[in-house]
């Protein structure tokens, strides 16, 4: 019986899996040499979730790979850049979806976070895939006002939640809110 009860438990568990990240993609901007590139390094490397880094020099990016299991805390990646004295210019999460329903200017809870998919087609989210994220903090200027213009959503301006994602069944105020695009 107890074999049985773990059995149904797991496939349960399975089931409720939607999404898991296993890695970045993270472009810094204002590097001007391999020093620059290993501080960055280094204060990524500290992070609890992140398993390993790989910095590509030539471009001022790392690929960064998760811990299995372990919660992502992508504002945490944007601080670990900034600490070593530079800024996020792109950041791309790449994770397993199983059937994860995803629409255009509505909010989807993946691991414990909010994100707020933009400019994008209604549609189902399975096996590998990459998606973006659009966050002022997290790409330039000009960049962002192309993404922010796709809502009249307020929380694209904060990155918290506001009164027009309590539509949306979104109840926490100041929630943190990922604004992404795939």
């Amino acid at each position: 019986m107890k074999k049985e009860f773990l059995i149904l438990f797991m496939l349960l568990a399975g089931v409720s899996l939607k999404a898991q990240f296993n890695s970045a993609q993270l472009q810094a901007s204002g590097l001007t040499c391999a020093l620059c590139t290993k501080a960055i390094n280094n204060s990524l490397s500290r992070l609890s979730f992140v398993q390993s880094v790989e910095p590509d020099i030539k471009n001022s990016a790392f690929k960064i790979s998760f811990r299995n299991g372990a919660a992502l805390k992508i504002d945490a990646l944007k601080k670990a850049v900034e600490e070593a004295g530079f800024s996020v210019a792109s950041l791309k999460l790449t994770g397993k979806f199983s059937r994860l329903a995803v629409k255009n200017d509505e909010h989807v809870e993946i691991g414990g976070e909010l994100f707020h998919f933009l400019k994008v087609n209604d549609q189902l989210l399975n096996g590998e895939k990459e998606i973006r994220i659009v966050d002022k903090a997290f790409l330039p200027t000009k960049e962002f006002k192309k993404y922010s213009a796709a809502t009249t959503m307020t929380c694209v301006q904060t990155g918290k939640m506001e009164s027009c994602c309590s539509k949306q069944g979104a109840q926490q105020p100041a929630r943190r809110i990922y604004h992404v695009t795939i």
